[in-house]
């Protein structure tokens, strides 16, 4: 091994000194910048799968397939186990030209990424793309020469690439060799290899009744929602973001299950309950359910769209939905949006079918989805709004009004509101309260635009704008359609009502863009339908549309999941205020600083709670805080600051006015600091600030803790 080392060392300073000048010192760099090449990839491939015959298709999706799977089951374990400090990190007078990352240098990504995408094209275009072989082998000897890599790391990577090509072609090919035959016949007719992807002409006479293509796209819609539920559970377990502030706060009341909590119902704390007693206190834990949840919606949408449409158009709206910010995020943070789009999905597919059918058990199914949905987001009330408009929009729906299913229902949903109701007459209506404080309706209305171009500007963001202007094209064309599907119509009704109510909100207060996240699904299955007869009427500009949004939805998901990437990409740095990560990184790294205060105080001889100015920074600290964890559900010392009336439910629980003579660690979070609270003044004998700490991450400033040491407790 030291044999193989010292040539390893000596190739090294070879390439990367004694071969060094100004030319390659120009040119080199330009091999190792990834925006160079993945910029114009990530805006032409989309293109190139639309306009593209079977081969190139082929090749495209196979190259994408083998570096993300390569990437993921490969090269990052690799790195994480192997830990192989940078040249830099070890020999001091490497010439490092570029950004070495973290030391994790075995095996080399860009030599993996680079040698697997030239092995799938020279695969499907042999002596054609061999030209692209000099271009690997630069962006891998460019590594070294830049003082990024060893040799030995490039060279096992670009092993390692050319591998996880050719197995993820033979892999795929005999999947579909079976599975494709056995699912998918008819597609498997005229595709048989997809390492030989040369289209057969369709037969002449019509395939036989039972081979169903409805079923081949419901088994395709499957297969996506089994990749995206596995891949979001995948991305959890890495642990690349951490907990947000109210999913931090949701876990603490999970360790306190009540019938209802001061700001939400309470489904989400027992969801998140059940998540970690299945996988325990950890993030992955908390968050196990929202991918199911996804995965979940998917189906239903699925299903529903094979009963009543086709297959194939909720085989399209799953891609929409997987390409829609909003929606992604929900699949993988563990909110109260997640439950409360499930079961008003679930309300929404049960309604259809009590309406088209004169029975009472699909009302009392509808009657218990909409009570679940209740106890997980006040918002589920304006369901049955949605219900009403149906009902006025297509008079034959009446008809259920004169039987008692609709009656059983509401009733039915009503009941799962008495534990809300309960706990509030209990707590003196604070929940409903706080609700109408937070809506801005304990004030009087002064008409303001100030937040409805905020609101709207949000929802481009966050529903695509591709999708955000189809949407709005669907919803126009509908009211103007003389004659309307009763399908389309009771989709607007299920999301256009509370679209409309939240843009009349925003002129009068801030509407958060969350708000309106159960009435995404029916207004994006809306916007399908409404497109798809525009397509078949003529309408050719549907197809690039569509495909224009699954590009520009799933870069815009990709960078969600990963905004570092956007650097990788362009060069920049995303502005610290514009990241949507910052709100779930840096926070153990904070909190460990919390506990190291903590420790130094608890030197004194004393014992040391912790005074959060926060809800949020409260519930990150009992969860990071290892010792705090642990005593989160029968001793808890992570508290936030008194007040004269209740401002969360920390204030609903025991406080720390029984610590008469303890100390205290008072924190919050802030770039600026703020007067000390004169409470907090008044509760102690002394309080002493603590030099500022600043929470960092790829050189930028994540989050300013303030601390204080607060003595005696009077």
């Amino acid at each position: 091994m030291w044999w193989l080392l010292s040539i390893d060392l000596a190739c090294f300073r070879w390439i990367n000194q004694t071969l060094s000048n100004p030319a390659c010192d120009l040119l080199m760099p330009l091999f190792s910048d990834s925006k160079l090449i993945l910029l114009p990839a990530l805006v032409a491939v989309p293109f190139m799968l639309w306009l593209g015959n079977a081969r190139l298709r082929a090749c495209l999706l196979f190259a994408i397939a083998a570096v993300v799977l390569g990437e993921s089951l490969v090269i990052g374990p690799l790195k994480q186990a192997i830990r192989r400090p940078r040249p830099a990190d070890l020999l001091p007078e490497t010439r490092l030209l570029v950004g070495q990352g973290k030391p994790r240098s075995m095996p080399s990504g860009h030599a993996a990424n680079s040698f697997t995408v030239v092995a799938v094209m020279v695969w499907f275009y042999r002596r054609k793309a061999l030209v692209l072989l000099p271009v690997a082998g630069a962006i891998a000897i460019s590594r070294v020469y830049n003082g990024a890599h060893f040799p030995s790391d490039v060279l096992v990577g670009a092993i390692l690439g050319t591998a996880c090509a050719g197995l993820t072609i033979w892999g795929a090919d005999r999947l579909w060799a079976g599975l494709g035959r056995r699912w998918w016949p008819l597609w498997h007719q005229r595709l048989p290899s997809l390492k030989h992807p040369q289209p057969r002409p369709p037969p002449e006479s019509p395939p036989p009744a039972d081979l169903d293509l409805q079923a081949h796209w419901l088994r395709l819609g499957y297969v996506l929602i089994a990749i995206l539920l596995v891949a979001r559970w995948g991305y959890l377990a890495s642990d690349r973001i951490e907990l947000s502030e109210d999913e931090a706060y949701q876990w603490v009341w999970s360790k306190h299950l009540d019938l209802s909590y001061y700001s939400k119902p309470p489904m989400i704390a027992y969801t998140q309950f059940l998540g970690t007693a299945l996988w325990g206190d950890t993030g992955f834990g908390v968050r196990f359910f929202s991918p199911l949840i996804g995965a979940t919606v998917s189906l239903l949408m699925l299903h529903f769209f094979a009963r009543n449409a086709q297959a194939r158009l909720g085989f399209w709206l799953l891609g929409m939905a997987s390409t829609t910010p909003l929606l992604a995020a929900g699949s993988t943070l563990m909110t109260i949006d997640p439950l409360s789009v499930l079961f008003w999905t679930a309300a929404l597919v049960a309604g259809w079918q009590a309406i088209h059918q004169d029975r009472l058990a699909p009302w009392i199914w509808c009657g218990l989805w909409l009570g679940l949905g209740l106890l997980s987001k006040y918002v589920a009330l304006l369901q049955w709004l949605s219900f009403a408009v149906f009902f006025i929009l297509w008079p034959p729906a009446r008809r259920q009004l004169r039987r008692p299913g609709p009656y059983v229902a509401l009733a039915l949903s009503l009941l799962f509101f008495l534990p809300i109701l309960i706990w509030n007459i209990q707590h003196d209506w604070i929940g409903l309260t706080h609700l109408g404080e937070r809506g801005g309706l304990d004030r009087a209305w002064q008409p303001t635009l100030r937040y409805f171009g905020e609101f709207i500007g949000a929802e481009i963001g966050l529903l695509n704008p591709v999708y955000f202007l189809g949407l709005l094209g669907a919803l126009i064309g509908i009211l103007k359609q003389t004659e309307r599907r009763p399908l389309s119509l009771y989709l607007f009704s299920m999301g256009a009502p509370l679209l409309l109510l939240c843009l009349l909100f925003s002129l009068r207060s801030r509407v958060h863009p969350n708000w309106i996240a159960p009435a995404v699904i029916p207004l994006l299955a809306l916007t399908v339908i409404y497109w798809t007869d525009r397509f078949r009427q003529g309408a050719t500009f549907v197809k690039p549309w569509f495909a224009t949004g699954v590009a520009l939805g799933a870069i815009a998901v990709f960078l969600l999941h990963e905004t570092d990437n956007v650097r990788s990409l362009t060069g920049l740095s995303l502005p610290v205020k514009w990241d949507p990560l910052r709100r779930v990184r840096g926070w153990e790294s904070a909190v460990r600083n919390v506990g190291s205060a903590r420790d130094s105080l608890l030197a004194e001889g004393k014992p040391v709670f912790i005074i959060a100015d926060h809800y949020g920074i409260a519930g990150l600290i009992s969860f990071y805080l290892p010792e705090a964890r642990t005593a989160v559900a029968s001793e808890p010392f992570v508290y936030c600051l008194t007040a004269d009336r209740p401002k969360n439910q920390f204030h609903l629980w025991p406080g720390y006015e029984l610590r008469q003579g303890q100390n205290a660690l008072f924190v919050r979070e802030g770039e600026r600091p703020k007067p000390t609270p004169a409470r907090l003044r008044d509760q102690f004998h002394s309080v002493t600030p603590l030099p500022v700490i600043e929470v960092r991450q790829q050189g930028k400033t994540l989050h300013y803790l303030h601390l204080y040491e607060c003595r005696g407790l009077r």
